[in-house]
Order: C-alpha cells, then structure tokens, then sequence
C-alpha cells in the first residue's frame, strides 16, 4: 500500500511521455501551437495599422491646370491618397463612395483657376467616406498643409500677392455617411458579422464533432439518407439561430446605439442570409477535419482571429499591406462588414451590393464542396 502512495519518478516520466505521445499524434493541436503565435506575430506586426495610408482616391477633374496638377501631387507626396481612378460626374463619384471602391472624391471645378487668379479663394471640394471614422481622420487633417505646399511651388512671383493669410484657395471636406464621427456607427454593426461568425461556426463544428464521437452520426450515414442530405438537414436549425441572432443585433442597433437605417431591412437580412449560409459551410468542414470537440473549438478560433482582424472591423481595411488585403478578401466577413455598414449608413441599392455579394456566394459554394468532399473520405 505504502508503495503505491509513494511519489514514483518512473510512473511520472512515464505518463510525460505519454502526453508528449498524444501531442505528436495531434497533428493539429501541434500546429496550434506552432502557427498561432506565428499568425498572432504578423498580424499585429505588420497587417495592423491605426494610421492608414495609401488610401483609395478619385478625381473628378473639371480643369486640368497648373495648380490642380500640383494639388494632386501634393496629395500623392503626402502618402495618405493614392490616387486609383478618375470619374467623369459628381454621380460616377458618390456611386464608387457608396460601393467602397474609394474612400475620397477630389473634385476640382471647372473655374477653379480663373477663380484663383481673380483672388476670389475658390475651394476644392474632397468628399470622404467616413463610415469608419479612424481610417480617414488623419488622412482629412493632412489636406490643409497641401494648401501651402502648393502655394509655395506655384503661387509666386506676380501671383505672390495671392498667398498668404487667407490662403489662396480653401479644400472643403464633406464627411459622408457618419459626418459627427461617431465610432458606434461603425463598429456595431460590424458585431453583426462578428458575432454570427463567431456562434455559428463554433455551434456547427460542434454539434456534427459531438455527434462523431456519439457514434450517431455513423448510424444515420448508415441508412439511405445521403451526406447531403444530412448535412444540409443539420444546418436549417442554425440558420434560423442566426437570424434570431441578427435581428436582435439590428434592434439594438437601431434602438439602443440609434444607428440610422437609410437602407432596406430587407437587403439586411438577405445579405444575413448568405453570410449565415457561409459560416455554416465553414463550421461543417471544420467538424470533418476535427477528431473531437477541442480540435473543432481550436479550428474555429484558428478561423475566427484572422476573420476579426483583417474583416475591416477592428482595424481600417484600406491601411493594411496588400498580403494582409489578399487574406482579408478571402473571408466572408470583410464583404458583410461593407455589406451591413453600406445598408444602413449608405442606403445601398441592390446594384451597390452586388460587388460584396458574389464574393460571398462563390465562397460559399467552394467551401461546400469542400465539406462534401471531406464528409464522404471520413464518415462513408
């Protein structure tokens, strides 16, 4: 009896090396352990950013003179813009704003410089869209220093006498969609899309693990029923968990954090639709890579961080490299966050939508067949 109570080094080693065993046959607890303080190190290294630059730019280019040309380089030399394309109208304008192709409109009149040589301080007009208020705020506060930068390369001379205090000309900044700031209109209705994916997944890669280990999900794969039939079956209940769970979030939206609605409900919960149609795909592929229930919770936290990191809906979108933009466009949360904000803060119509939308159904229909193709190798 005393020898069993006695502590044994022999017994404890042994059991160590067990544990070091089960680990290295867990080949994805492993690369758990490995990829995410790996993944964790890049994305707050390098794809995060709170002072974005480079970002997305228009032009509507009513004269093309001396001083504008200067202005637009001074824009480009400031790094903030980068100046992507250039639109014929004001209605081109607001239609790439409220799509998100741009995130800043420069209009120039057609009578600036004849204004500006007449000393009447005629005003450039930059419309930004500032849903997300900290993605465009320093870029805003960097267009008054490029009034002087212009007016000390070509305001000299005989046009000395126009610069000075008042400057020469003025740059008016129109915030749209959000002109207070508020930052709740950006975030909350990104929690939509978080908390769908987060639920979702997890409550799907769950529940087909659990029935794996029951051994119940053999025996109903066993009968006539097929894996699609099955697995199509499973998900009805989920979707309409999820839409529960969206209209919840949107009358909180509305009521609590009074988020305008300036869109159609009805396109919010199509676009809810799909976005629950793909996390669902996404939680039955994790269950048939996952052994168990803890792979399938590790799996879905190894999907989720990288969904509310690089979505657009912590940090700005636009201000991260172009690896982490690649990455970030591969995930159905980064077009349901321009989706849900572009609803109610914007009032897109359905033809606005439609670039976040295919994005989002062919992400469903591969990771579908991604899920057949697994549920057939391991469950037949």
């Amino acid at each position: 009896m005393s020898a069993r109570v006695r502590f044994s080094v022999t017994r404890w080693w042994s059991i160590v090396l067990k544990e070091f065993l089960q680990l290295r046959r867990d080949r994805i607890t492993f690369a758990m352990i490995v990829g995410l303080p790996i993944i964790q190190l890049a994305l707050f290294g390098y794809a995060i950013n709170t002072d974005p630059k480079h970002l997305p730019t228009a032009i509507i280019a009513g004269e093309n003179s001396t001083f504008s040309r200067s202005f637009i380089a001074a824009m480009r030399n400031s790094e903030y813009f980068d100046i992507v394309e250039t639109l014929p109208d004001d209605e081109a304008g607001r239609r790439a704003l409220a799509q998100g192709r741009v995130l800043f409109v420069l209009n120039i009149p057609t009578d600036f410089s004849r204004r500006l040589l007449r000393g009447e301080r005629p005003a450039l007009l930059v419309e930004a869209d500032a849903t997300d208020p900290t993605a465009v705020s320093r870029a805003t506060s960097a267009l008054s220093g490029l009034v002087a930068s212009v007016e000390s390369k070509d305001i000299t001379g005989p046009l000395a006498r126009l610069a000075g205090k008042p400057p020469a000309f003025d740059v008016q900044v129109h915030h749209l969609y959000n002109p207070e700031g508020i930052t709740q209109y950006n975030v909350v209705p990104g929690l939509m899309g978080v908390i769908l994916t987060m639920t979702l997944v997890m409550m799907t890669g769950l529940a087909i693990t659990r029935e794996r280990e029951r051994g119940t999900m053999e025996n109903l794969l066993a009968t006539p029923v097929r894996p699609i039939e099955v697995m199509t079956g499973k998900i009805v209940p989920y979707v309409f968990i999820g839409l529960i769970q969206a209209t919840i979030i949107l009358l909180a939206t509305h009521f609590v954090f009074h988020v305008p609605l300036a869109g159609n409900p009805i396109a919010i919960y199509l676009s809810a639709l799909l976005f629950i149609a793909a996390n669902l795909t996404v939680g039955i592929t994790l269950s048939s890579l996952a052994q168990n229930q803890l792979q399938a919770m590790q799996l879905t936290f190894f999907y989720f961080l990288p969904n509310i990191l690089l979505s657009g809906f912590m940090f700005p979108f636009a201000g991260m490299p172009k690896w982490a933009q690649f990455i970030g466009n591969l995930l159905p949360l980064t077009y349901f966050n321009r989706l849900i904000r572009g609803i109610l803060l914007k009032g897109n119509g359905w033809a606005d939508l439609w670039p976040s939308v295919w994005p989002m159904v062919l992400f469903t229909l591969i990771v579908m067949c991604i899920a057949l193709r697994f549920y057939r190798r391991t469950l037949d």
